[in-house]
């Protein structure tokens, strides 16, 4: 048995915004595994803190014209803040600029430095000359030589998806000046992941069996393809100094740099730091995705084995990916709901939100947000059910009592029936939370409530206080009880929620010790005026929701958007035999049967003609009469649909798909020429 816990979260990086991507996957299991320890009475130290080096942060920062130091302190903010707010519980949130940081990260470095751990290679690496610099993958695009597409990154083509190499890319440039990049020599210290390969292999193979089936598979992956050396510093100015001579413009790589950040932040938290790292007896869980689990699993445990000093992760349950709406949550795309977005317009949501993300855990395989199942599980489940028990339990006892809670009196075999399955489900679900099985434990959690609604239901103490109310009170008394309980279960996923039940029961500390008992509410307390935990989640907020979504989309389009490629070069001489004239539009109606075609009766200062255009989709027919249009007046004749169209209407295929009619700038008589 383990004295103490350590738990980790991945650091985010301070270039942008948390989403509900990183809740889901990291934060909010991390918390709630907070949260249930220290209701246990366990000693728990909860990390977290900005990862603030990395080339995302040096391209945020180009792009807007700042410094990357304005950009990290931006974001750390506000991601704080968010979290805050959420009720993620970090003993401390730290960020990897600090002063303190930057020691423990140089220290480290030094130590295995001086230990020989590292191995210096010299390797070529594109080079921007206009700039001066070398280029990390991100900084370099080029066309994708999998599917052909432009703009690829040097690390991964977004349109499909590929892993790539910045000597890959075809065509390859510089995101600092344009200019194509040249392969220059350059040295960097790498740590021989292959040295720890036989140790890795026993700890993670042998020894931790227990891992999530992801986690152990892909560490599996990764031994049985032979580790490699890996670098451990870059050629940038923005990151942590190497601390050794001859080293000038290098920093720490951020995979380096950023794991170092739990030591760091620990040392900031507590003065007795090292018990929580070095002690035989403290053990570390790392909550991350599964994007992060080689760093995770291999290279940060590769440098801890390689330091001597610190103990190694006892486990890394790491999630899966949460989809969002059926598509892949992308912050380049501004596919995702963000958190500090969330809590400015859905304020008092918080627990709603941690709620849907645990019973949408992507634990196991990758999962899916929908707004539509967002409304439906806070009104069928934690206003429905949830809810609608502790209000009917307290609004009762007001009713009948004065708020006072009644003492029991003989207890039923149904009574015990319904405590013994509460104790059932409160089994299960501490089981399910030891093991990190949240989305299963919030299920036993509520079924908890179920269990309340249906001993009132079978019950019907408003019935029964006519004709029996000593009956009636031992009911009340223990669905009472069970709101108790509620409330020390549900602390660890919805915590507000819990602490107003708490105050309303007049429960001055939650413990974890006490779930399953019915004797919490002492006889004769007046508990609190009942109130609603939980408020129906209204269709038009739901409605702004997915319209804020498919807005993003169609800005997206919009942003993505490259004018075609020019057709093959004509003389004049073919384009003076395109006879374009203007022409007015006195009738327009739909081509019956073709969603697509409108028919046009238009003056063209000659006698009149007709012509159908496949506009239908992007027009009303009557907003279209009276517009001046150009028009091809040489074309053959042709049917669409039975209609005989004698030209053809102009019109500009927009980035978003519409299809503009052309029209002049001014007023224009029938039938005049452009040219």
């Amino acid at each position: 048995m383990f004295k103490r816990t350590l738990i980790t979260s991945a650091l985010p990086y301070a270039n942008g915004p948390v989403h509900i991507g990183h809740l889901a996957g990291v934060y909010v299991p991390a918390d709630i595994y907070a949260r249930y320890l220290r209701l246990k009475g366990e000693e728990v130290m909860f990390v977290g803190g900005s990862d603030e080096h990395g080339v995302p942060i040096t391209i945020k920062a180009r792009e807007e014209g700042v410094s990357p130091q304005d950009i990290v302190d931006r974001y750390h903010k506000i991601i704080k803040e968010s979290f805050e707010e959420l009720g993620i519980s970090f003993d401390v949130y730290g960020r990897t600029t600090s002063k303190t940081h930057h020691k423990t990260a140089s220290d480290f470095f030094r130590k295995l430095y001086d230990k020989g751990e590292f191995i210096e290679k010299v390797s070529e690496q594109l080079y921007d000359e206009e700039a001066g610099e070398f280029l990390a993958d991100r900084y370099v695009v080029g066309t994708c030589p999998h599917c052909g597409k432009d703009g690829a990154y040097g690390d991964q083509c977004e349109a499909c998806g590929s892993s790539l190499s910045p000597s890959e890319l075809i065509n390859p440039k510089s995101r600092l000046s344009g200019s194509t990049p040249v392969l220059k020599e350059t040295s960097h210290w790498y740590l021989p992941l292959d040295k720890w390969e036989p140790k890795l292999r026993e700890w993670i193979l042998e020894n931790h069996k227990e891992w999530r089936p992801n986690v152990y598979g892909q560490c599996k992956s990764w031994l049985d393809m032979g580790l490699l050396p890996r670098a451990v510093s870059r050629d940038l100015k923005w990151g942590i100094p190497v601390p050794v001579e001859g080293a000038e413009g290098k920093v720490l790589y951020v995979w380096f740099d950023a794991p170092i950040g739990y030591i760091s932040n620990t040392i900031d938290a507590t003065p007795d730091w090292e018990k929580w790292w070095k002690d035989p007896e403290s053990r570390m869980i790392h909550f991350i995705g599964k994007d992060n689990i080689v760093f995770h699993c291999i290279v940060f445990p590769s440098m801890l084995m390689a330091h001597g000093e610190y103990n190694l992760p006892d486990n890394v349950p790491a999630n899966e990916f949460l989809n969002l709406e059926d598509d892949k949550i992308s912050t380049s795309r501004n596919w995702a709901v963000w958190l500090h977005e969330y809590l400015r317009e859905l304020p008092g949501k918080q627990d709603v939100l941690r709620y849907v993300l645990t019973a949408n855990a992507p634990e196991t395989k990758d999962n899916n947000f929908t707004w539509k199942d967002f409304q439906a599980r806070s009104n069928n489940e934690l206003v429905a059910i949830l809810g609608n028990f502790i209000n009917r339990a307290t609004v009762l006892i007001h009713k009948y009592y004065g708020g006072m809670v009644p003492a029991a009196g003989e207890i039923l075999d149904s009574d015990k029936a319904m405590m013994e399955e509460t104790r059932r489900n409160i089994e299960s679900l501490s089981e399910n939370l030891d093991n990190f099985k949240f989305r299963e434990g919030l299920k036993d959690a509520m079924n908890v409530a179920r269990i309340g609604n249906k001993y009132l239901a079978d019950n019907e103490p408003w019935k029964l206080i006519k004709t029996d109310p000593v009956r009636t009170a031992t009911i009340l008394n223990l669905a009472v009880q069970l709101c108790a309980n509620l409330a020390v279960i549900f602390e660890p996923f919805t915590p507000f929620t819990a602490a107003k039940l708490a105050e309303q029961l007049k429960i001055k500390e939650l413990k974890w010790d006490m779930t399953g008992k019915f004797d919490l509410i002492p006889d004769g307390i007046e508990i609190g005026k009942p109130e609603l935990l939980f408020e129906k989640i209204e269709d038009d907020v739901v409605e702004f929701q997915i319209k804020k979504l498919e807005d993003a989309k169609k800005q997206n389009i919009l942003n993505s958007w490259k004018p075609a490629s020019v057709k093959e070069t004509v003389e004049f001489p073919q384009f003076e035999k395109m006879d374009i004239r203007v022409g007015k539009v006195l009738e327009c109606e739909k081509v019956p049967k073709a969603d697509k075609l409108l028919k046009f009766k238009i003056d063209d200062g000659m006698g009149g003609r007709t012509i159908v255009s496949g506009i239908a989709k992007f027009y009303n027919p009557e907003d279209l009469v009276g517009k001046e249009v150009c028009f091809i007046a040489n074309f053959a004749p042709r049917k669409l649909k039975g209609v005989e169209s004698q030209g053809m209407i102009l019109s500009a295929e927009d980035a978003d798909g519409r299809l503009v009619v052309i029209s002049p700038s001014g007023p224009v008589r029938p039938g005049s020429s452009v040219g």
